[in-house]
């Protein structure tokens, strides 16, 4: 019997694979490095170098950067968009904001589908979903037959106020079907049927131009893994945290953008919940970036628009991660102000840092972190021998000759900005919002996060650091711990209290019709369906709203708006009790369940760690220090440590500064603790073991 699952997340530098035994509930993992012309290879490259028997494997979960990739680069098949009689330039004006306000020479890139390439046909539906102007099928007849000697297979369709009445774009798709057999056609009432034009108009057209690339890829892997004999469907993991099987991909591909990112933010939910920390901050660094994710109250932040590129908003349900240039690729340079700055560019996984001696001369973080002793000679199992002498010369020649200083000061200052950075950027994502960070407690995982993770703890006075069993490959592990998931929404506008009950309870039966049908279409049964309901509400006046859940029965919209108050407050610190409040959307989530690792604690054995493998001076504060290198898989759960001290595994490098204390739990997580001047982040006291006292 099949009894393998295996998760694969394509990072920017390294490719990781997790591969779960459900009879044995025993893990393991390995890396292999990322191919960016073409990720597919080195996803198979992985399975071939883990020795899977894919007719061993119960289910394969993909996170990609593929679609994210696309949006960055722009390598688009010819599109074009068909859109209402005066509405040509919508994705164009935008909303008129700039990133940087106050650079008056930095533009807005442009949009996705160039103006030459945007056409208009007369039509016109009004707010209510009536038809004023109907559609000119002469005229529609025509365009069709210009995109077809023009060559154009790529066509989105996005007429004004389609989500009230979807006709003319579903009559607009089935002439463009005539004219151009077999093209690649995305309409707005389908993708995303919301009111801001903006935002469906942009989703609908990323949807378009990523359709032919994202599918070519899926179909190519899908054929791939079912010629080695896996059986099942393959999954994708999306934005919004739920995975999505292959062919709906083919209709949505536009969810994929930002796929990997939300697996490594799932990935720390599940430790934080597992530790017993409700509050808690995901700092995934791998070899580009570091994204990282906020668990406020045990739930993952959403938001509801996003985008690739600034000025191009995808309004799709998304985990909310923030990602700045910061990975152990992250190269270090002097600006034209002379000041030392880390990153966001980066020698990639080609030609690396210096120390690969792949052609990299500039320095880097891993550079910086193998001079300074706090990471080893030898990466990835023995797999890669980094050479020490050529970090010291990147580092010498870029930055300590320039800046005057000392090898040893010039390699602790890349990594004092690095730290500094993503210090800033939690910061963003905790202080901004009214959260202490000193409050949650420091997930840190990626190939890099256990390496700079207690320093960059140390910069926000946070005292707890949790490092997961296999921290290189943690955001694989996330790609197993999803359901199957659709995120569908109407839109519903009119005064809560005059609201009709009944027509809101059919509007959501609507939306759970939509949902099995799609589940069914994924081969998901009955009884793994479940829907979570949501409702979008606002203050009469406002221009955003906010969703909060829905239930269901009698009283199910009069506690939704209770529910709206309280949760008004807590996101902006006010509410307004007797001002009238607006349905303005309604929201659901389509789960079909998929089956998930058991992870089971280990008994506390003891607190010796055994002996290490070495001795080795490192780098502190201005200061070599004799420290204890231990190799990680052979600590027993309960192995305790006083800092300074390293512990080495094959897909990262932990390290426990001077003056912190660290543990292995029962799950084999190992938690750092920092002084602080404050008492900050403690877990929930729950029956945690011994381990938990030890903290």
């Amino acid at each position: 019997m099949a009894n393998l699952r295996v998760a694969v997340d394509v990072g920017g530098t390294f490719t990781d694979i997790c591969i779960f035994d459900e009879s044995t509930q025993s893990m393991r993992v390995t890396k292999v490095p990322s191919t960016p012309d073409n990720p597919m290879t080195a996803v198979i490259n992985g399975v071939r170098r883990a020795n899977i028997d894919l007719t061993d494997v119960e289910l394969f979960s993909h996170g990609t950067t593929v679609a994210t990739n696309a949006l960055i680069t722009r390598k688009f098949p010819k599109a074009a968009l068909v859109t209402t009689k005066g509405f040509r330039d919508v994705i164009e004006i935008r909303d008129g904001t700039k990133d940087d306000l106050w650079d008056a020479y930095s533009d807005v890139s442009g949009p996705y589908i160039r103006r030459r390439d945007r056409f208009e046909v007369p039509e016109r539906i009004d707010f209510a979903g009536n038809v004023v102007t109907a559609l000119d099928e002469d005229a529609a007849r025509d365009l069709g037959r210009l995109l077809r000697r023009r060559g154009v297979n790529t066509v989105a369709v996005c007429f004004i106020n389609s989500y009230a009445n979807p006709e003319h774009e579903i009559r607009m798709r089935e002439i463009l079907a005539e004219e151009l057999p077999g093209a690649n056609i995305s309409t707005s009432a389908e993708v995303l049927p919301e009111i801001f034009e903006l935002g469906r108009f942009n989703t609908t057209v990323a949807n378009a131009v990523l359709g032919p690339l994202v599918s070519g890829y899926v179909e190519r892997l899908d054929r791939n893994l079912r010629d080695d004999g896996y059986a099942g469907e393959l999954l994708l993991l999306h934005s919004g945290g739920g995975s999505m099987t292959s062919e709906v991909v083919k209709r949505f591909p536009v969810r994929l953008a930002a796929s990997g990112i939300a697996a490594g933010a799932i990935a720390a939910q599940h430790v934080a919940e597992q530790c017993g920390f409700s509050n808690a901050v995901g700092l995934d660094m791998g070899g580009t970036s570091t994204d990282i994710s906020l668990i406020a109250d045990g739930e993952l932040r959403e938001t509801n628009e996003w985008q690739v590129e600034y000025g191009h908003p995808i309004v799709f349900p998304s985990i909310e991660v923030l990602t700045i240039g910061a990975g152990g690729g992250s190269l270090a340079h002097i600006d034209i102000a002379g000041s030392l700055r880390n990153g966001p560019q980066s020698a990639g996984a080609d030609p690396g840092p210096a120390c690969y001696r792949r052609g990299g001369t500039e320095p880097t973080n891993t550079d910086a972190n193998l001079w300074l002793g706090r990471l080893g000679t030898d990466l990835a199992d023995g797999e890669m021998t980094l050479d020490r002498a050529s970090s010291q010369a990147a580092i010498e020649s870029t930055i300590a000759t320039p800046l005057g200083l000392g090898t040893d000061a010039a390699a602790d200052s890349i990594i004092k900005v690095a730290n500094a950075n993503m210090a800033d950027a939690v910061r963003l994502v905790s202080i901004r919002r009214g959260l202490d960070p000193r409050d949650f407690a420091l997930i840190a995982f990626g190939g890099a996060g256990a390496l700079h993770g207690a320093d960059v703890a140390k910069e926000l006075d946070i005292p707890t650091v949790i490092v997961p069993p296999s921290p290189g490959v943690t955001s694989a592990l996330g790609c197993l711990l999803v359901d199957i998931q659709h995120d569908l929404s109407q839109m519903y506008t009119g005064a809560a209290d005059a609201a009709d009950a009944d027509v809101v309870e059919e509007h959501f039966r609507e939306l759970e019709l939509e949902g099995r049908t799609r589940l069914r279409h994924e081969k998901v049964a009955e009884e793994d369906a479940v829907f979570q309901r949501g409702i979008a509400m606002r203050y009469q006046g406002q221009w955003r709203s906010l969703q909060v859940k829905m239930g269901s029965g009698p009283n199910a919209l009069e506690d939704a708006v209770q529910l709206f108050h309280e949760e008004h407050e807590k996101h902006y610190a006010f509410r307004q009790d007797e001002t009238p409040v607006e349905i303005y959307q309604l929201h659901l989530k389509a789960l079909g369940k998929t089956p998930k690792p058991s992870f089971k604690p280990s008994p506390v054995s003891t607190d010796d760690p055994g002996e290490p493998i070495e001795i080795r001076d490192v780098h502190f504060d201005g200061t070599w220090h004799r420290t204890p290198v231990y190799q990680r898989e052979n600590l027993p759960s309960g192995a305790a440590f006083i800092g300074p001290a390293i512990l080495n595994q094959i897909d990262s490098t932990t390290v426990i500064p001077p003056e912190a204390s660290a543990v292995i739990d029962e799950w084999f997580n190992i938690r750092i603790s920092l002084p602080t001047a404050t008492g900050g982040a403690t877990a929930e006291t729950t029956t945690r073991g011994s381990t938990q006292s030890a903290l």
